[in-house]
């Protein structure tokens, strides 16, 4: 995958920054006194990752190069980048992280629990593909079939939407929904390029879902919010909820979706 200009300078900017915060006790060379900037030389991370040092600045300053995955193993394993971080790595790179791209997406314990505080409001935890990571009993309800899972194949709220026959009749509005979830899938993928995630999620939407066919190269993007919307609920017929979006800390990707309704939150 050929990487846009401005990636390429977001990938210089990224191992700049991770440079500057390392010092050269930190990786076992000797200290030359006083420096002009913090953190290795640019000369020194090539040195221990093995690569050219001219080659290296090249790559920090944007150019368009591309760096194979035993270089960017070795710049990560200097620079003593975390998993998320050398993914984020890989990804501004064109790679797809190879140890991580089909693991399930982690979940912090204390944050999975959230919605089962919640209950009885339907609660759950997205990740940046749709996967349903958490989710209470009020949720299985109101969703039906959204929750079921299985060891290779994740509940996924976009796959729930455009391929569960169910969804249409629970979504009074699902056009508008339907459309306003793939524009926030499409900015999603934007921040992710080459990342097999959400090739495959697309791919399969698109394969099963005309509506997808049409409506994915209009472009529509979309940030996740919170709103209104009408669901038809099994017992209660159909209630208008307000439903309110927390990205999770640490997890920007990850996002906890309360519903609550109308008629609660009006007096």
């Amino acid at each position: 995958m050929q990487r846009q200009p401005d990636q390429r300078q977001e990938l210089g900017a990224f191992l700049r920054s991770r440079r500057e915060r390392l010092t050269p006790d930190e990786v076992g060379l000797p200290s030359t006194g006083r420096r002009r900037t913090p953190g290795l030389r640019r000369e020194e991370l090539a040195l221990l990752a093995g690569i050219s040092a001219t080659w290296y600045t090249y790559l920090e300053q944007g150019r368009d190069i591309r760096a194979s995955d035993q270089v960017l193993d070795a710049l990560a394993s200097v620079l003593r980048l975390d998993g998320y971080e050398r993914g984020h790595l890989f990804r501004l790179a064109g790679h797809a992280p190879a140890d991580d791209a089909d693991e399930p997406e982690p979940l912090a314990a204390e944050a999975a629990a959230v919605p089962l505080l919640l209950q009885p409001h339907p609660a759950y935890i997205i990740g940046g593909t749709y996967d349903v990571l958490s989710h209470n009993q009020a949720v299985g309800e109101l969703f039906p079939h959204l929750t079921e899972a299985t060891a290779d194949r994740p509940a996924n709220f976009a796959r729930w939407v455009f391929l569960e026959p169910a969804a249409r009749d629970v979504l009074v509005d699902w056009e508008p929904d339907a459309r306003g979830l793939l524009a926030r899938l499409r900015t999603l993928a934007g921040r992710h390029p080459g990342d097999p995630r959400y090739t495959r999620l697309i791919d399969e939407l698109k394969a099963g879902s005309p509506e997808v066919r049409a409506w994915w190269p209009r472009y529509d993007v979309q940030a996740r919010q919170g709103g209104r919307k009408r669901l038809r609920h099994p017992r209660r017929g159909t209630v208008e909820y307000v439903y309110t979006a927390f990205h999770l800390a640490g997890a920007p990707d990850q996002t906890l979706v309360i519903y609550s309704d109308d008629r609660e939150t009006a007096g």
